[in-house]
């Protein structure tokens, strides 16, 4: 018995029915013709799917080509296209200090985003579930769409996070103070809900709209107060038996880093050290800093600009991350390393440290170390793409897409 004859009519047709809407999702306009270019299916097939996938509502007809004014001669064609507003995605970066909650049609095009700072101190389970609940409701209130409309949501979090959205018990219960159980509290009303570690879900929108479109082996560094990695080898994001693949904690024991401590909160602290020590000359502008105003964006801002004193740390951050760099390259075999997240906009300077030192950090090929483009909300625009490519795997299983 052949594989091909264990295909029974149901599963044929199912194949057939993800076939065309894979094809459609990232099409424009569209022929039956079109479609059967792209899946091999007969034409019969063909027709009757996409008349299928019109009534579930996944895709609609178009004026034909006659009344598109591309008509030449003959019977025109009939016309086709994926309904991107047919539902909606949600993306949540649940960080320790802000929340951001993005809105988002079926292909990522934005329709609202809603940030919430919260005390880090009042991080409570209770807490944590309380404000992502209202960054999401008001995020969706925004885009005049309510929980019906969503198809899939994703949350990340800065905990490693298992296949099943849970994040392993940690020394004081941070991780699950970080993920109290998100994939329970957006179940109980979203169809689909996936819940990532938050770097994990950055090197998402890096391979998606970012610095790794086309890369299958590269590091995406969230380093801003502290380190997280998310990590694609051979085309496939890594995350272990319980999602700790990449855990930055191994670096307090390494020479040189001692910590998994971010560039940002580095830079900070080198600045008030050298202050406190009165090593900064009196010409530089880190000395018109006031102490709450001495972050890691203040220090790097300074260093692009060309403060030396400002410059001086920015390159001690960047021998210390050519370390991160090395350590992360040697294991994974990388191509390129990125710095992700708000710190990325001012660390050119650290960067180019970075890329001067690494050569004697590993003896593989020297990844490239790059800054993300991809700003501050990198986490949350990850988890919209990460809902979108769920809302792709389950769409037709959604009970406002069964069509009748």
């Amino acid at each position: 018995m052949t594989s091909q004859s264990l295909l029974t009519p149901t599963t044929l047709r199912r194949a057939s029915l993800d076939a065309v809407l894979g094809f459609a999702w990232d099409a424009e306009a569209f022929t039956s013709s079109d479609v059967i270019e792209s899946t091999g299916l007969t034409r019969s097939t063909a027709i009757d799917v996409v008349d299928e996938l019109v009534r579930r509502g996944l895709l609609a007809e178009l004026p034909n080509a006659r009344a598109a004014g591309d008509y030449r001669k003959g019977r025109p064609a009939r016309r086709f296209a994926f309904r991107s507003d047919a539902a909606c995605v949600v993306g949540l970066d649940a960080g320790r200090a802000h929340l951001t909650a993005t809105v988002a049609d079926l292909r990522g095009g934005g329709l609202s985003v809603r940030h919430l700072d919260v005390a880090p101190e009042e991080d409570s389970a209770e807490a944590r579930r309380r404000d992502a609940a209202r960054v999401v409701d008001e995020a969706l209130s925004s885009a005049g769409r309510g929980r019906s409309a969503v198809a899939a949501l994703c949350v990340g979090v800065p905990a490693p996070v298992d296949r099943a959205g849970a994040s392993p018990p940690h020394r004081d219960d941070f991780w699950r103070r970080m993920n109290p159980d998100f994939a329970g509290l957006f179940g109980a009303w979203a169809p689909l809900v996936r819940v990532e570690n938050d770097a994990s879900l950055a090197a998402v929108a890096e391979r998606t709209v970012g610095a790794a479109v086309g890369y299958d082996d590269f590091v995406t560094l969230l380093a801003g107060d502290r380190l997280g990695a998310g990590v694609w080898v051979d085309g496939r994001l890594l995350r272990g038996a319980h999602g700790g693949a990449a855990e930055m904690v191994a670096f307090d024991h390494v020479a040189g880093v001692e910590g998994a401590w971010g560039l940002g909160y580095r830079a900070a602290a080198l600045a008030r050290e050298a202050l406190a020590a009165g090593a900064v000359p009196a010409g530089s502008a880190l000395r018109r800093l006031a102490d709450a105003r001495i972050d890691g964006k203040a220090v790097l801002t300074l260093a692009a600009g060309g403060d030396e004193a400002a410059l001086a740390i920015a390159r001690q951050v960047g021998e210390t991350l050519a370390v991160v760099a090395g350590v992360l390259g040697s294991f994974f075999d990388s191509r390129r390393i990125i710095v992700s997240g708000a710190v990325a906009e001012g660390a050119g300077p650290v960067i180019e440290a970075a890329r001067a030192a690494l050569p004697r950090e590993l003896d593989l090929p020297v990844p490239e170390v790059v800054a993300s483009t991809l700003g501050a909300d990198i986490v949350s625009l990850g988890a919209v793409h990460a809902a979108i490519e769920t809302a792709r795997e389950g769409a037709l299983d959604l009970p406002a897409f069964a069509g009748s």
